[in-house]
């Protein structure tokens, strides 16, 4: 069964720090893009960040370009999203997708067929 897991989501304060984990399941991520998304409610999913298939090549979006990290280790078929300097604005359920269609690079517009669960990250004092 292919599958996608999300983890790492929480409580955390305004400035703080969490990691998130994208762990696959069923097939090897090696063969995939790897994008992680947002979707805060009554507003519209956000692409976040992505990263290539060897990991050479990542992208984030404007509002998190600076705080935010992406990762992989392909040997323990994880991707991971350090977050940094939260605000409460980054509060949202985080998603994970894999992208089988790009080949070189990565893009937050790619052609992401499996996707995890979420978790929630909540920025609050």
């Amino acid at each position: 069964q292919v599958q996608l897991v999300e983890s790492g989501g929480g409580l955390v304060q305004p400035g703080g720090s969490l990691r998130l984990s994208c762990a696959a399941s069923g097939f090897t991520l090696d063969y995939y893009a790897i994008g992680w998304f947002r979707q805060a409610p009554g507003k519209e999913r956000e692409g976040v960040s992505c990263i290539s298939r060897n990991g050479r090549s990542t992208g984030y979006a404007d509002t998190v370009k600076g705080r935010f990290t992406i990762s992989r280790d392909n040997a323990k078929n994880t991707v991971y999203l350090q977050l940094n300097s939260l605000k409460p604005e980054d509060t949202a359920v985080y998603f994970c997708a894999a992208d089988g269609g790009t080949y070189y690079g990565c893009s937050l517009r790619g052609h992401f067929g499996s996707w995890g669960q979420g978790t929630q990250v909540t920025v609050s004092s």
